[in-house]
């Protein structure tokens, strides 16, 4: 797999390809035509009189073309890698979390964040900006000023607001404001001595467990003060079978939720361990088989409602450690796509199902001016094949880390260009 960016003419048309547009409803023979850094028309019958004069003709050979992935859930590397990882897996637009450094919990560091996003002109970085100052838990951070400044969301990352109150008042100041409030569900003190799933998997291998319960107990605390606030609750990389049900009796009582998941919880679960595998190290980390499975049908029934790569790239030191001490988490912009499409090709969802998670979903939830193919719209686009079959390997990475749970798994759906603002970023050489 190979990389370029280049400047195409201010004319494209994007002709003979299989339409995906979640947001309309298609999947259909047709094409887009983008003038400058916009969708200027897009439909199943667009070319049927011909091709305007003077664009340049893009053949997409039968593939799927889709609005660019839409990725809620980063965490930040290098910006340049990161950009770079995230157009080879037809990400066009990301939010990233607040643990950079320094913490985005003040208008100069989103700023300089957005500011330097804009100079490397890959995929388009967003931000969240962080609940409490210096993502402590214990002073919340001007979540007003943040927002103007651009904040899209607001969380503390990796880390819970396992104080109460405090979610109370961020919940409620959140509502004042509209503002999405996002916690990492885990309660810390059920959890701070575990490194992977509680169970007959970690007891076979000796290793301390973090109980399915430590997920579900933030997340039913969460929901009661979303109703008690009226605030917006999301809940991130949902991973069990009972928060699963609990945000969906949430959401049939009404409450203002909404959850994500990450493709290594409804594609993998803890056998991924293996022997002391640490990239299969996660947080949360990978739950049982019935835990996955429950995963599969919050997607199917739309109790989950977006699927986020949950990006985390770590050195390959702090991986080469043994299990215990080596840090948690694992690169996903390359895979997003492939693994996703596994719920397509395993018959779960409906491929145009699939696309709506990674593109109309996370860009209506977030306010992003993305995940549709129509006329106004940023030309943000992703070419793919969805059956062409390809395996995950340090090579096929296109990443500064390495650190994939999906290592060595072979997988079906390749990016062959993607677009960003109408400028091919990345394009698959053949």
């Amino acid at each position: 797999m190979a990389r370029k960016s280049e400047k195409i003419s201010d004319t494209v048309a994007y002709t003979n390809a299989r339409l995906l547009d979640p947001a309309n409803g298609i999947d259909a023979p047709g094409g887009v035509l983008t003038d400058g850094e916009q969708i200027a028309a897009a439909g199943a019958d667009l070319f049927e009189k011909g091709i305007p004069d003077g664009a340049e003709v893009v053949d997409c050979g039968g593939h799927c073309l889709a609005p660019g992935l839409v990725d809620m859930r980063v965490e930040l590397g290098s910006l340049s890698a990161s950009g770079r990882a995230a157009a080879s897996g037809g990400i066009t637009s990301m939010v990233c979390l607040p643990n950079t450094n320094p913490v985005i919990d003040n208008e100069a560091v989103l700023e300089l964040v957005a500011r330097r996003a804009r100079k490397l002109g890959l995929a388009k970085i967003y931000a969240y900006g962080a609940i409490t100052d210096g993502l402590g838990g214990t002073e919340m951070a001007e979540l007003a000023s943040l927002a103007k400044s651009g904040a899209v969301a607001f969380t503390d990352g990796t880390r819970t607001i396992a104080d109460a109150q405090m979610m109370r008042m961020a919940l409620s100041y959140g509502s004042t404001f509209d503002l999405l409030i996002v916690n990492h569900p885990e309660e810390p003190s059920l959890a701070k001595d575990g490194v992977m799933n509680d169970g007959e998997t970690a007891t076979r291998l000796g290793l301390p467990g973090i109980p399915i319960e430590a997920e579900v107990i933030m997340v039913e605390r969460d929901i009661r003060l979303a109703d008690l606030t009226g605030g917006r609750l999301h809940i991130a990389h949902v991973s069990t079978s009972a928060a699963v049900e609990a945000i969906r009796q949430a959401k049939a009582r009404g409450i203002n939720i909404t959850c994500d998941t990450a493709p290594p919880y409804f594609a993998l679960n803890e056998t991924a361990v293996g022997d002391y595998r640490t990239f299969a190290k996660l947080s949360p980390p990978l739950r049982g088989e019935h835990d996955r499975q429950a995963i599969v049908g919050g997607l199917k029934d739309g109790t989950i409602d977006v699927v986020a790569s949950d990006h985390a790239p770590r050195d390959e030191e702090s991986k080469r450690q043994p299990f215990a001490e080596a840090a948690a988490g694992g690169v996903g912009l390359n895979t997003l796509l492939a693994i996703s499409l596994e719920l397509y090709h395993n018959g779960f969802l409906g491929i145009l199902d699939v696309m709506r998670l990674l593109t109309q979903a996370p860009a209506d939830l977030m306010n992003l001016p993305a995940g549709r193919l129509e006329t106004g719209w940023p030309a943000d686009l992703v070419l793919f094949d969805p059956d062409h079959g390809w395996q995950v390997t340090e090579d096929a990475l296109l990443s500064q880390a390495k650190n994939s749970p999906f290592d060595s798994r072979p997988v079906q759906g390749i990016v062959l260009r993607t677009v960003v603002d109408g400028r091919t970023v990345h394009q698959l050489e053949k």
